[in-house]
């Protein structure tokens, strides 16, 4: 029986970007029937939306897509994060910046979309989902679109 790998993806608030991945790679792992080799969970590096729900656009856009999930925003706590986690997956390069700068091993921290086979060789500043909390339904649906790909790829590399 292959081992489990731990996965953690961070954003600033847990209630958008980060459920959404966490969400979409559990749906996809699920499909591919290797769901039990994953550990996954998210957080925010920030403390705004602590103990709340998800978005209500993150859970319209993953039901729309076939996506479920629940979800209860929490924000990351070093001590036991960064050591329960084997990757730690930021979803741009600030939230990437602040996880260095709380401690975080710089080994297993990677940017998600570094995962999208469309984006090999691409730049670091290349690599971010934007942030939707201020958009429309449509710039979550991109932001879907975006972590789907990178779910893709990060289950073809592993």
């Amino acid at each position: 029986m292959p081992s489990t790998t731990s996965i953690l993806f961070v954003c600033l608030g847990n209630i958008c970007r980060s459920p959404l991945a966490k969400g979409v790679l559990a749906h996809q792992a699920s499909v591919k029937g290797v769901g039990d080799r994953f550990r996954i969970d998210s957080c925010g590096t920030g403390h705004w939306h602590v103990g709340g729900p998800a978005d209500p656009r993150t859970m319209l856009v993953a039901a729309r897509n076939g996506v479920q999930f629940e979800h209860t925003a929490r924000q990351v706590d070093p001590a036991v994060d960064f050591q329960a986690f084997d990757l730690i997956l930021p979803m741009d390069s600030q939230n990437k910046r602040d996880l260095l700068r709380l401690g975080a091993p710089a080994e297993r921290v990677r940017l998600f979309r570094s995962y999208d086979p469309a984006l090999a060789g691409a730049p670091e500043h290349g690599l971010g989902v934007p942030d939707p909390y201020s958009g429309d339904e449509r710039a979550f649906q991109q932001v879907f679109d975006m972590l789907w790909a990178a779910s893709e790829g990060f289950l073809a590399q592993v």
